[in-house]
């Protein structure tokens, strides 16, 4: 692991990827649906483009009521953030976030500043056996679980043994839950790179040898469930229990900022409050952040089908007007495989030109002839936005590649 990020992150074909996209889309107040000025901020081009980039998912970033949210915590408490250990000081509005999120997710939750204390630094825990009854598992990651949790195999090796499997490879996993007295698996719930995890097969082999799961569910929450619980959360019975820990993002779909971790076990939950790091020792999160995502919780009690509903349509559309290998499945994110890095960068150039905003990913597991556009379908998108994005992407991949999509 530790050398595919020092690839992705110290290639030339990575420096030349940022160093072509660092410009491409420059956002300027106000933003309003989708609707974002890029272009190249050096030449002063602020042309209005289509963002199929963001994470927004339903669009609650921007909602009024997220807006006011942020705004009226910061002036009821006229302050941004305590400045010292929530230990000490804590401000109402935090217990009345962990409350309502609790209620709406049917789990014991506490919330983070961002993603990074929430599952970064809940690794040593997990490894050191406190999640497990004292007895150290056996860490084992998913080859593509988010990066942000992939840097922590380095640290999880200080406390116990680190496998890696291939993606959502079932056989793999089971085989060593046979070998070794506790295994902890730590995967995503739904990818970034499209698709998810095999939740079902997880459970059985929960039942069957005790697994434990610390499932990074990100670009899940809030566009599935019946409470926007999310796609991990909704599979799992009403109660959460001891085995499981669902991490998930504030800032994606949920529409606010910072991140939080749902919990089955009031004992688990007193651990991470009392010596967790991220909640005993840092700041939590701003009350900025706090009052946006309680605006959120109330309008997701309103709308959430609603908008739900309109993102399920949207994503029909595209899978209805172009093939992808993530056809058919309710999740926001498409890749379009179109080649090499390099005609990832050109195809991703021609789409802005063409109004839409895309993002060009090379992917070192899937190869170097596997490069992709990856982009993100919300519910604000208008049907014209996404019909005129696939007859794009159709046209220019056909521009660059010199034959049709879907790539033979």
């Amino acid at each position: 692991m530790q050398n595919e990020v020092q690839q992705r992150v110290g290639s030339s074909g990575s420096r030349s990827y940022f160093d072509a996209f660092r410009p491409a889309a420059v956002y300027r107040p106000p933003m309003r649906g989708r609707e974002a000025s890029g272009g190249d901020d050096r030449l002063n081009d602020h042309r209005q483009v289509v963002d199929f980039a963001r994470c927004s998912y339903l669009g609650l970033h921007s909602h009024p009521l997220v807006v006011a949210g942020a705004i009226e915590a910061i002036e009821a408490h006229r302050s941004r953030e305590a400045g010292c250990t929530r230990t000490s000081v804590f401000f109402d509005l935090l217990e009345e976030l962990k409350t309502t999120l609790s209620k709406m997710f049917s789990a014991r939750v506490v919330a983070f500043p961002s993603g990074t204390p929430a599952t970064v630094r809940a690794m040593p825990v997990l490894a050191s056996g406190q999640l497990t009854g004292g007895r150290r598992p056996v860490v084992v990651f998913d080859r593509l679980t988010r990066i942000a949790l992939g840097y922590d195999k380095t640290v999880s090796t200080h406390e116990t043994r680190v496998e890696m499997i291939e993606h959502n490879d079932i056989y793999a996993l089971e085989r060593l839950c046979r070998e070794n007295p506790m295994i902890a698996y730590v995967c995503d719930g739904a990818y970034s790179t499209g698709g998810c995890s095999p939740i079902k097969e997880l459970r059985q082999l929960q039942e069957r040898y005790g697994l434990f799961l610390l499932i990074d569910d990100a670009h899940g929450l809030s566009i599935l469930g019946c409470q926007g619980e999310g796609f991990a959360r909704s599979q799992f019975p009403e109660c959460l229990d001891e085995r499981t820990v669902i991490t998930s993002s504030l800032a994606k779909g949920f529409g606010a900022s910072g991140e939080l971790l749902m919990l089955g076990s009031a004992e688990h939950e007193a651990l991470f409050r009392r010596c967790y790091i991220s909640d005993a020792i840092s700041t939590a999160p701003n009350l900025a952040a706090v009052g946006a995502a309680l605006g959120s919780c109330k309008v997701q009690s309103t709308e959430l089908s609603e908008r739900q509903s309109r993102l399920a349509q949207k994503i029909d559309i595209f899978d209805r007007h172009l093939a992808t290998a993530e056809q058919g499945n309710p999740f926001p994110i498409r890749l379009i495989t179109v080649g090499s890095e390099a005609n990832a960068r050109a195809i991703a150039r021609d789409l802005l030109d063409c109004g839409f905003h895309v993002l060009a990913r090379a992917v070192p597991t899937a190869g170097q002839r596997n490069a992709r556009i990856r982009l993100c379908i919300t519910a604000e998108h208008e049907t014209k936005d996404v019909e005129q994005l696939c007859e794009s992407i159709l046209e220019n991949v056909v521009k660059t590649n010199g034959k049709p999509y879907p790539l033979r």
